[in-house]
């Protein structure tokens, strides 16, 4: 009964974070830009959902990692979705804790058009939309495949 319990929590968290990943990458940034005249204050609202998503990311893969180890605490590493886990935990990171300051500094700097900023800024944007659309394709294969086992199919 416990195991069932967990499934389902984890589930829902699993909903809820690849969602909001979808829901904000794909249909409210885009929204942003399409709908306000004013492109850096729709880049500064994109880049504060960003960071929020990435925030709920980190809790969420932390949680269903955890409920990973309480279920199968010795085989927990065998098995293929949490790879999938820690892999979009580590994009996460990457987004939050290396690309999203460093961006934030250049912008701070002021990105004139043809300016050296502006052509980083460009760059670091074009590698975090990336790991966005990567960490987004692997929350929809957890979705779609990432049903875990019955403790009796484990080996």
């Amino acid at each position: 009964m416990r195991a069932s319990r967990l499934e389902v929590i984890e589930r829902i968290i699993l909903t809820l974070w690849v969602g909001a990943l979808w829901a904000i990458g794909y249909l409210a940034v885009p929204l942003l830009f399409s709908g306000l005249d004013d492109r850096r204050l729709a880049g500064e609202l994109a880049g504060e959902m960003f960071k929020a998503v990435g925030y709920v990311g980190l809790v969420s893969g932390i949680i269903l990692l955890v409920t990973a180890v309480i279920m199968a605490p010795r085989r927990w590493l065998r098995q293929w979705r949490n790879g999938v886990l820690i892999g979009m935990l580590a994009l996460i990171a990457i987004g939050l804790f290396g690309l999203q300051p460093y961006m934030q500094e250049l912008k701070a700097q002021g990105l004139v058009p043809g300016s050296i900023q502006a052509a980083q800024f460009g760059k670091l944007h074009g590698v975090s939309s990336g790991l966005y659309l990567i960490n987004s394709l692997m929350g929809l294969v957890l979705v779609i495949f990432g049903t875990r086992p019955q403790p009796s199919t484990w080996r």
